[in-house]
């Protein structure tokens, strides 16, 4: 057992890629507006990830390819390979963009909250953080970021867990919340955005490519699950436990949210007067591990869809990497409330997720490029369940717009 933790790896990516800014942010707001009610989606969310990104690392392993490579040998004789290339290269690179400029604005209020003069300094604190991210994805190699940030989810893991139990939260509500779905009028979009903050679209890419990147045997299948498991487990463990706190915290005050001070709230059972600068270091922790994770990302798909050479250290990779933290940071600069960029990234990741869903398991279901390694009939039921469900709450949210419903 002791073997398997110190190969946990990939998965932490995956998990420091969930464990953002969008996700401190969405879950926040998840139970200071409604209780416990809405645990269920991240608990649903959680075994999701699970699922679906067992899949992309059982790819990984067995073919030694990432998603986007994958994709684009089965779909070679397709008339449909060029537009749905197209579409997951602008959805995604627009996507990750986004999401970075999420991540960045998390992690410049961290540290602006930290100085008590977010203001002033939030510009100049996303400028620094871009650099220190650039910086770490053009010399860092891939392992020495892994250990970062498998260091910082087990921090963030720990900082949470000792709130939780001093809060003492209402477990009767707390365990209904996790296996009683609901979804309050309003709540639709907290519920997406809660799933699209844990379920992350670009992760399926990311995770196969730094599986394979890691493991090159398929007798390695089990520790790749472990590692799976164990990084997403935590991962999804901290979100129940962010929102439950604050939860047992704000939403019995009726407590608004509206930025680091109001959030911080939380964690007062634990650190006293010290909860900002607290919240603040957690923001930056996590906002610089995912600023790390969206750039890896987009490279690994551009690079593998346009059959260039996807190892890390090439200098097609850094530049496309290099350029997602630059588009992120000028969109961060724009203006725009940093949690509304948060939010709604959280929430284009709910509505991408369907698609890119359906690719994976087109993947996972070849049986001359996974032979034995293919789904069985219970893993393509449970993922195809994913996409339904996430489809339809998407759809929904989308008809809502709409007035149809």
């Amino acid at each position: 057992m002791l073997k398997r933790i110190k190969n946990v790896g990939p998965g932490a990516l995956v998990a420091a890629a969930f464990i953002g800014p969008g996700t401190v942010t969405a879950c926040t707001l998840a139970g200071a507006n409604y209780g416990y009610v809405l645990l269920w989606a991240l608990l649903f969310a959680t075994i999701a990830t699970i699922i679906l990104q067992e899949m992309s690392a059982r790819l990984g392993l067995v073919s030694q390819q990432g998603l986007a490579e994958n994709l684009r040998v089965l779909l070679q004789n397709s008339l449909w390979k060029w537009p749905l290339f197209v579409l997951i290269i602008v959805a995604l690179y627009g996507g990750n963009a986004a999401y970075e400029a999420g991540n960045l604005s998390g992690a410049a209020l961290g540290m602006s909250a930290i100085v008590q003069n977010q203001d002033s300094l939030f510009h100049y604190v996303v400028l620094v953080i871009s650099s220190l991210a650039a910086g770490l994805l053009w010399f860092g190699s891939y392992r020495y970021i892994e250990k970062i940030l498998l260091t910082l989810v087990i921090l963030m893991a720990l900082a949470f867990i000792m709130t939780f139990v001093l809060v003492k939260p209402d477990m009767a509500a707390l365990f209904q919340g996790l296996f009683s779905p609901q979804i309050p009028s309003g709540s639709l979009l907290t519920v997406i955005a809660l799933i699209g903050t844990t379920i992350v679209p670009y992760n399926l890419f990311l995770h196969a490519s730094a599986v394979k990147a890691k493991w090159c045997s398929v007798d390695q299948l089990n520790t790749a699950r472990t590692d799976t498991a164990i990084s997403i487990g935590l991962g999804g463990l901290i979100t129940i436990l962010i929102a439950s706190t604050a939860a047992a915290n704000m939403f019995s005050l009726q407590l608004s949210v509206s930025g680091v001070a109001d959030m911080a709230l939380q964690l007062e059972p634990v650190f006293g007067g010290f909860s900002s600068t607290m919240l603040g270091l957690g923001l930056f922790a996590a906002g610089l591990s995912s600023a790390l994770t969206a750039p890896l990302a987009t490279a690994y798909v551009m690079t593998e869809i346009l059959a260039l050479n996807s190892k890390p250290g090439t200098v097609g990779f850094r530049l496309i990497a290099l350029s997602v933290v630059l588009v992120g940071t000028a969109l961060s600069l724009t203006g725009i409330k940093p949690l509304t960029i948060i939010v709604a990234a959280q929430f284009a990741n709910g509505l991408l997720l369907p698609v890119i869903a359906v690719f994976l398991l087109y993947a996972m279901n070849q049986k001359p490029l996974l032979g034995e390694y293919t789904n069985s009939w219970l893993v393509n039921i449970l993922g195809l369940a994913v996409v339904l469900i996430t489809a339809g709450l998407g759809g929904r949210m989308i008809l809502k717009a709409l007035g149809i419903w």
